[in-house]
């Protein structure tokens, strides 16, 4: 029995903040970054001391095109207050990349790979990061057979250079 003063959750509700998570990530994913950001925004509000919904709230930010310094500010303290999670290493370097940092973007990339070894998803988040160089040869495609060995070679060659 309570007075009115203790609110009495029943087993197997969460509170409105996790759900509001839970669906801004689900929105996040499928790219409505502003209609995530309202949920996340409203699940921060309901406890401001969890990383999840720093890190989370700070992604949606930086894919709506919001204030990119406090995007990357919550993303940041998230890597900080939870530093083996990689999903918020991988968040901070999609904000930074949004913002057209990529140079933190990088570092922050290398940070993740000395702590996390050779996880497939620092290397796909690279890939993405690095500048392509031109096809060897121009006046092929891209992805013409001659043009990716050649690419191939190049991109060895350069590497024991130390380029």
């Amino acid at each position: 029995m309570t007075l009115g003063l203790v609110e009495e959750r029943t087993k197997g509700t969460e509170p409105d903040h996790r759900v509001e998570f839970k669906e801004g990530v689900e929105l996040l994913k499928n790219e409505y970054p502003e209609k995530a950001l309202v949920r996340l925004r409203r699940a921060f509000e309901g406890d401001k001391s969890n990383p999840y919904y720093m890190s989370f709230l700070g992604l949606s930010m930086a894919r709506a095109g919001e204030k990119w310094e406090q995007a990357a500010e919550l993303c940041e303290t998230a890597v900080q207050l939870k530093r083996k999670e990689i999903k918020f290493h991988l968040n901070l370097v999609e904000v930074y990349a949004l913002a057209g940092q990529r140079e933190e973007a990088l570092h922050t990339l290398d940070y993740a790979a000395k702590l996390f070894g050779g996880d497939g998803r620092l290397k796909r988040a690279r890939s993405k990061l690095q500048k392509r160089g031109a096809p060897v040869l121009p006046f092929f495609g891209r992805t013409h057979f001659l043009n990716r060995e050649l690419g191939k070679l190049r991109h060895r060659i350069l590497k024991r250079l130390g380029k």
